[in-house]
């Protein structure tokens, strides 16, 4: 009786472990198919930027924009009609707009479609606060959005990063 109690106990401890050991697994391959970017700028305000700016990711990763600025609201915006703005994601992505972060806010997105995202802050695109990613892969031949630049402040224009720099597949901030 008390051989067939320890080996209950031992069964059960190992499924235990068992399930304990597969949590932390999943939980580390989830952090690992989440990015994040940070939003700030400089103590006076006078810079405001995303940390990257400009990133490669795999199609269903998940993007965490942090706004990590103790004196700034900031947004994370994609160009696309929903949003008033001249298309420049994907066809048939989903297009988002995270309204204003509050310091310490934060806003996620599962990005599925391949192609090239441009997005920006809703307060600070004049100042170039704007963002590139490209999940999976993208041409090189040509700049993607080539036909609406001329719709985009200077500064933001400026500030996108180049589809080749960013597929070399180091982040650029």
């Amino acid at each position: 009786m008390i051989k067939a109690f320890d080996s209950r106990r031992r069964l059960i401890l190992s499924a235990g472990g068992g399930l304990l050991l597969t949590a932390t697994l999943l939980r580390r391959a989830n952090a690992a198919s989440e990015v994040e970017i940070a939003m700030a700028g400089t103590a006076n305000g006078s810079q405001v930027w995303f940390r990257p700016r400009g990133l490669l990711i795999q199609p269903g990763q998940l993007v965490r924009w942090v706004n990590q600025d103790a004196g700034n609201v900031h947004t994370t915006t994609s160009y696309d009609p929903s949003n008033k703005k001249p298309q420049r994601i994907p066809d048939g992505a989903k297009g988002w707009n995270s309204d204003y972060l509050m310091p310490g806010q934060s806003f996620s997105m599962t990005f599925t479609v391949p192609g090239v995202y441009d997005y920006f802050c809703l307060p600070h695109e004049h100042a170039g606060m704007v963002g590139r990613l490209i999940v999976g892969t993208a041409d090189t031949a040509q700049s993607p959005y080539a036909n609406t630049d001329a719709q985009l402040p200077a500064a933001a224009l400026q500030a996108l990063p180049s589809v080749a720099e960013i597929l070399k597949g180091q982040p650029i901030d």
